[in-house]
């Protein structure tokens, strides 16, 4: 996780992720700008092992955007079962 430290990057981890990380990880900073070239010949070594990154990328983004709408809409439903039960 520590590799994706860098300056005006959003990561969206589970709490408990974010603890441990807080606890056990070691921030070395941005790590992520000068290693462009490394991650450019591993996305060409993917291709070439017929891994497609559009469709692998598409894949997580819609499992991604339904865990967050089942969050949402299991949160709505408990702040609406808690006002039911304080205004009854």
């Amino acid at each position: 996780m520590t590799e994706l430290v860098a300056p005006g990057v959003v990561n969206t981890m589970p709490e408990l992720t974010l603890l441990a990380m807080a606890e056990h990880g070691q921030v070395r900073g941005d790590t992520i700008r000068g290693s462009y070239d490394e991650a450019e010949t591993v996305l060409d070594q993917l291709a070439r092992l017929g891994v497609d990154l559009p469709e692998v990328s598409a894949r997580l983004e819609r499992e991604g955007v339904a865990k967050f709408v089942a969050a949402w809409e299991a949160l709505l439903a408990s702040v609406s079962a808690e006002t039911v039960a304080l205004t009854s």
